[in-house]
């Protein structure tokens, strides 16, 4: 590994938890330990800051995939690798540990896959779901080196997921997924943009508490997907887009039981999110509305 790569990722690591606003130093050590060039293919790339058109570097020159931006896989579908601050502060969230079960939902080529199995560590594993054959080829060879990750080539919300310290969702979706809420173990965290296909939303944290129906639930900041195949609804989604034009930072619970009452900032169907507390805090992790691609 030459000098100039190990330089660039030691920048482009640092960059990347500023623009978190992270101070874990295991979360800079993963974006500076994975490379990013075999997830991305060979160049020249198409880049992107979110919600602007792609600009296609002038060569392969390495620089230019160690920046905070989204890199394409698919400009046609609008397939990225995401934009690495954001996905940075959404872990950050999560406070995924090492030894912990990850399942993450839309791996895509690999590379936050790489990520967390970084942060699992040795003694912990990852479960990659990605339905897209394409994707999960490139993933798969990508990943093959990693003994802590398990990729599998099928749907992520269908029944018979592990059980989970952690559910890392990267596809938008208008509710949470039912397969979801049962895989994760006590104490276990949901993080998933709760967005409609190609509409702004936002990456909700649920913590599923030692018992009862009410979960502590928080929006890590605003965020926009590709859309989750089963999980999107056309009248959901209209909803949803009113509900986050009046203050989605007060969130603080998930309700799975009960009916919706004052406190309601959305209901769907057999849950809700309340801005009334749960128990327990959801984590004193602040929004950061101003990351929102991946």
């Amino acid at each position: 590994m030459d000098d100039r790569s190990d330089k660039l990722r030691a920048f482009y690591a640092q960059l990347i938890c500023a623009a978190a606003r992270t101070e874990d130093p295991r979360i800079e050590q993963a974006f500076r330990t994975v490379r990013r060039e075999p997830f991305v293919g060979p160049g020249p790339w198409s880049i992107s800051l979110g919600g602007h058109p792609y600009v296609v570097t002038p060569d392969d020159d390495p620089a230019f995939i160690y920046q905070n931006t989204l890199l394409a896989l698919d400009t046609t579908r609008g397939i990225n690798i995401g934009m690495p601050g954001a996905h940075a502060y959404w872990l950050s969230g999560c406070g995924v540990r090492e030894g912990e079960t990850v399942l993450q939902i839309g791996a895509g080529s690999g590379y936050y896959t790489a990520i967390l199995a970084h942060l699992v560590g040795p003694r912990g594993r990852v479960y990659a779901y990605e339905i897209d054959p394409a994707l999960a080829a490139l993933a798969r060879e990508n990943l093959k080196e990693i003994a802590a990750v398990e990729l599998r080539e099928r749907s992520g919300i269908a029944p018979g997921l592990p059980a989970a310290d952690v559910i890392y969702v990267c596809a938008g979706a208008v509710q949470p997924a039912g397969e979801w809420l049962d895989a994760l173990r006590p104490g276990g965290r949901l993080a998933f943009p709760l967005a409609p296909e190609g509409v702004l939303g936002g990456m909700l944290m649920i913590t599923r508490p030692e018992q009862g129906p009410i979960w502590p639930a928080r929006f890590l900041g605003r965020a926009q997907f590709v859309g989750c195949a089963g999980l999107q609804d056309e009248e959901a989604g209209r909803r949803l887009m009113d509900a986050f034009a009046k203050g989605w930072e007060r969130v603080q619970s998930f309700r799975r039981e009960g009916t919706p009452d004052a406190t309601c900032w959305f209901a769907g169907e057999g849950w809700w999110l309340s801005t009334a507390p749960a128990a327990l805090p959801a984590g004193n992790i602040r929004p950061h509305a101003d990351i929102t691609q991946a």
